[in-house]
């Protein structure tokens, strides 16, 4: 058996999130499908994780074992055929065999947009967050800097959440500005279910003036879901890159 590796890009907002459920319509749902239209075998896809319905990804990785002949070189333009326009393989190879996407990924980075221009970009409306008001950014990246390092997230941790521990990294975490756009780019080891869409909905209150950048320390520091601020929208979330060690 070979074992493929893909990196992949899709536009989350129609599907129901990355992983096949019993509702169906996810983006694993539709790669599966394409692969077997190709190649006639069932196979069962790994990612580098999970998105949750509505949210995107710029780079993903997968791979998913095949005794199919088709070489490495071809599988790319041979599944973009075959799948909607709202995804896209990006490049395949062949991996060791016991390459796993989800437990060799080393780093991910997830980026969060805002709009806050008066009216919003409506070639963006997919995509970022709209939030016209007037946002301190200062305090914004003073407050964001907290959470880089290792700590206990229960504070910005879905309470639906069935990981056993709530410890993770932040390697990075900065805000990038441009005219009317925002980015908030967090980059760890690993993330919980809504972590970051929580961190941004209460760096959004930061923002507003509703807390200082010494709360949401504090915040950070009482994991407790309920003292944090609310779960910003899922469009305006985006897996941005998986690295892995090679």
């Amino acid at each position: 058996m070979r074992n493929i590796r893909m990196a992949i890009s899709y536009d989350g907002t129609t599907y129901y999130g990355f992983q096949t459920q019993p509702i169906g319509n996810t983006v694993q749902d539709v790669l599966e499908d394409a692969i077997r239209g190709l190649t006639g075998e069932q196979v069962d896809i790994t990612a580098s994780g999970r998105t949750d319905a509505g949210v995107h990804a710029r780079r993903q990785v997968i791979n998913f074992e095949t005794s199919s002949p088709i070489p490495v070189d071809r599988w790319a333009l041979a599944l973009n055929s075959r799948l909607p326009d709202d995804i896209i393989v990006l490049q395949a190879d062949e991996a060791d065999p016991s390459f796993h996407a989800s437990y060799y990924a080393k780093r991910k980075t997830y980026r969060y947009g805002i709009d806050t221009s008066k009216f919003g970009d409506v070639f963006d409306r997919k995509y970022r967050l709209h939030y016209p008001m007037p946002l301190r950014l200062k305090e914004m990246k003073e407050a964001l800097a907290h959470v880089v390092g290792k700590h206990d997230f229960t504070s910005f941790a879905s309470r639906r959440s069935t990981k056993p521990s709530h410890v993770r990294t932040i390697l990075d975490a900065r805000i990038e500005e441009r005219e009317g756009k925002l980015d908030i780019f967090l980059t760890g080891n690993g993330f919980l279910y809504n972590m970051v869409r929580i961190i941004v909905g209460t760096l959004l209150w930061v923002g507003e003036g509703k807390l200082s950048p010494d709360d949401f320390k504090r915040i950070l520091e009482a994991r407790d879901r309920t003292a944090a601020g609310p779960t910003a929208m899922a469009h305006g979330l985006m897996l941005w890159d998986v690295e892995y060690e090679d």
